[in-house]
């Protein structure tokens, strides 16, 4: 089942437990792929993209991934 919902910086946030600012940090260095959707100038990203990129991050040290 594919998960369409989508994510802001502060859930992807939630998700790797750290704060927003440091998601907004990623995509400024050009560590977060591509937003799959901007409104209002705002980046949201799918929740399976945000899955795949937390697995496939280096380092990645048993973030959670529920």
């Amino acid at each position: 089942m594919t998960d369409r919902r989508l994510w802001s910086y502060k859930e992807i946030a939630a998700h790797i437990r750290v704060q927003p600012d440091t998601v907004r940090s990623y995509r400024k260095h050009g560590l977060l792929p591509p937003p799959d959707h901007v409104e209002g100038g705002k980046p949201y990203w799918y929740a399976d993209t945000v899955r795949a990129w937390v697995a496939a991050r280096p380092g990645n040290r048993g973030r959670r991934e529920d």
